[in-house]
């Protein structure tokens, strides 16, 4: 009986977690996540404080401080943009905030991480009759591709990890290994990874990813495997060739290149990474994933 209890609690509080992600921009206030998670506030608070191992308002503030640690580094916004972003009505709070969360000012910060946007010669090609929907990023002698896509929303079976990234395995395991024995792998199913935080910026302990199967509707979640709905509107998407481990120098690019280039804002919500095959059959210098950040609406 108290397992049961536990797998229910954890359902609940993953609900509220996915909430509050999709909500960063938002007030959230205790009532309303509470109700979401359809507990008192007195246990809620409680319940996901032991959970969690951080209270509802550190969480959310955490998170929105990571955020604009992000901003700092792969954009161009002004300091008093991001601190309103997060939250904070005063350049003077934020930076006393961001100075306890990061040990640096925000400037000091943005000096300090800023990628570097010119690596040898370094333009942009539009190919003709495309406009902007295929672009071309040239970086010394090595050519980045850079597609605008637009991704349809998808239903998705997933297990949520709290980790380092090269931890995700173990919740791929639980979620092929039950997908696997209802026959849900095959058809025209895809491997999706979304990753939450950038590994620069969040402790290890805290990184999260989502493991996620797209699946129709007739799936069914459990106490083990939740559901939920990614994707929908405009990303920028390239693809990364080779060993996982080396993903994060495609972003790097991704974002500190062809990003602060282009006429394009990032918008405030995770990444998804589409695996285009399986480490388990492939060797890791042949592995292909595309890696996709999602993008405002053009203005």
């Amino acid at each position: 009986m108290k397992r049961s209890t536990e797998k229910v609690y954890v359902k609940r509080i993953m609900h509220v977690l996915v909430h509050i992600q999709k909500n960063l921009d938002n007030e959230m206030s205790l009532e309303e996540l509470a109700k979401k998670a359809h507990f008192s506030q007195y246990h809620f608070h409680r319940i996901f404080s032991g959970l969690v191992g951080e209270s509802l308002q550190e969480h959310i503030r955490r998170l929105r401080l990571e955020r604009a640690a992000s901003c700092l580094k792969y954009t161009e916004k002004t300091v008093t943009d991001i601190a309103f972003d997060a939250g904070y009505q005063t350049h003077e709070a934020f930076s006393r905030a961001f100075r306890q969360a990061f040990d640096s000012s925000p400037s000091e910060f943005r000096s300090n991480n800023t990628l570097v946007t010119q690596i040898g010669k370094t333009s942009i090609h539009y190919k003709d009759n495309v406009q902007e929907n295929d672009i071309t990023i040239l970086i010394g002698e090595e050519k980045m591709d850079v597609e605008i896509k637009t991704i349809e929303p998808m239903r998705v079976a997933f297990v949520h990890h709290v980790g380092p990234y090269g931890q995700v395995g173990i919740a791929w395991e639980k979620l092929c290994m039950y997908l696997g024995k209802d026959g849900l792998l095959g058809g025209q199913c895809q491997f999706i990874g979304i990753c939450y935080d950038d590994p620069e910026v969040t402790a290890p302990e805290k990184i999260r990813y989502d493991a996620c199967v797209t699946v129709d509707e007739n799936f069914v979640p459990t106490d083990e495997i939740a559901v939920q709905t990614i994707g929908g509107g405009e990303y920028a998407v390239t693809t990364h060739f080779g060993p996982y481990e080396k993903l994060g120098e495609t972003y790097s690019k991704l974002y500190g290149q062809w990003l602060v280039q282009s006429d394009r804002e990032y918008r405030s919500e995770p990444g998804m990474e589409f695996y285009l095959n399986a480490p388990d059959n492939t060797e890791p210098e042949d592995l292909v994933t595309d890696i996709c950040i999602p993008l405002k609406p053009k203005k």
